[in-house]
């Protein structure tokens, strides 16, 4: 007959295993954290904007450059970092500890994601690129922001999220938002009957700031250029707001446009005082209202205003337009 334990044997064995466990599970979490490897190579490792830690985590770990994912995660748990992961690339180690890569995905990128949203005017990009590349880690800054502006060329710097190295320079960036442009928008989108490329974008331009969404755009298009071929000024206040420039009171590039501003604000831009397309592009557009500039719906209507809910409403006259703004506004 096998020997019994006694139940003072059963319970001493209870104990030391609940001894036990938390020391052998810290000792192999512990061990999940050493170096990957103790070859002392480095890679570049990319993270973009909005990535997951268990995601960032998964992949480091089929990079072969941490032992454990679940093991790096809580570590950053642990650390309290999750939220100071930045977004760019990093250069890392497999011979670095779990510890030391999680520090250096906080301040260590070497290039950040810089998202430059459609419609933004030159002015803002430079604010946007000064915001993310600025800051007080970053002892490599020397992007000039008059330079830039120089370089810019408004309604051709393709509004996109770019990695940008954190030394980069205006000449790199104006140089790096042309290629994409020339890369994203197909050259038949610049080809029209009615218009010349520059007009497009131009066109392009007005409706980025004036549409609310992709359905709106070519009904727009085609408002505007029903206006055009009328002879009737476009109206259009964005190009006031840009002709107005930076508003200091509402911290604005695109500040409220009154009344008054129709004919106080004195600009080739202001299209209430000027008839036709404005010198050119008031903002970046992206390839949606590239698209309806070149191929604009056919439309009887002339007038279009947004309610205070952002619905379009649309009128085929100016008295269709005044019970619009009656009913609406």
């Amino acid at each position: 007959m096998a020997p019994k334990f006694s139940t003072r044997a059963l319970l001493a064995f209870t104990f030391l295993i609940l001894i036990l466990s938390p020391v052998v599970a810290n000792l192999t979490y512990q061990s999940q954290l050493k170096p990957a490897s103790r070859t002392e190579s480095y890679q570049i490792f990319v993270i973009r904007p909005g990535q997951p830690v268990d995601q960032i985590a998964q992949n480091l770990k089929e990079a072969g450059l941490v032992r454990n994912a679940l093991a790096f995660r809580l570590l950053v748990a642990q650390m309290g970092i999750g939220k100071s992961i930045q977004a760019g690339d990093f250069r890392l180690s497999p011979h670095s500890s779990a510890g030391d890569i999680a520090t250096e995905l906080t301040h260590g990128a070497i290039d950040v994601w810089i998202t430059f949203p459609e419609g933004t005017r030159v002015e803002e990009m430079v604010e946007i690129i000064e915001a993310k590349l600025k800051t007080p880690g970053n002892d490599k800054y020397q992007f000039d922001n008059e330079e830039f502006i120089e370089l810019a060329r408004e309604g051709y710097m393709f509004p996109d999220t770019y990695l940008i190295p954190k030394d980069t320079t205006a000449q790199l960036v104006a140089d790096r938002m042309h290629q994409t442009f020339s890369q994203k928008v197909d050259q038949n989108l610049l080809v029209s009957k009615k218009l010349t490329a520059d007009e497009i974008i131009t066109l392009a331009s007005l409706i980025e700031r004036e549409a609310k969404t992709n359905e709106e755009r070519p009904t727009i298009a085609g408002i505007l250029l029903n206006r055009l071929s009328a002879g009737i000024a476009l109206q259009v206040d964005a190009t006031v707001q840009y002709a107005k420039g930076y508003d200091a009171a509402s911290d604005s590039w695109w500040p409220q446009v009154v009344p008054e501003d129709y004919q106080s604000v004195i600009s080739p831009f202001n299209t209430y005082l000027h008839a036709g397309l404005p010198p050119g592009p008031i903002a970046n557009p992206g390839i949606e209202s590239i698209r309806a500039a070149r191929s604009p719906q056919e439309t009887d209507y002339l007038y279009y205003l947004h309610d205070s809910e952002g619905k379009i409403h649309y009128a085929e006259n100016i008295e269709e337009h005044h019970a619009n703004i009656r009913k609406y506004l």
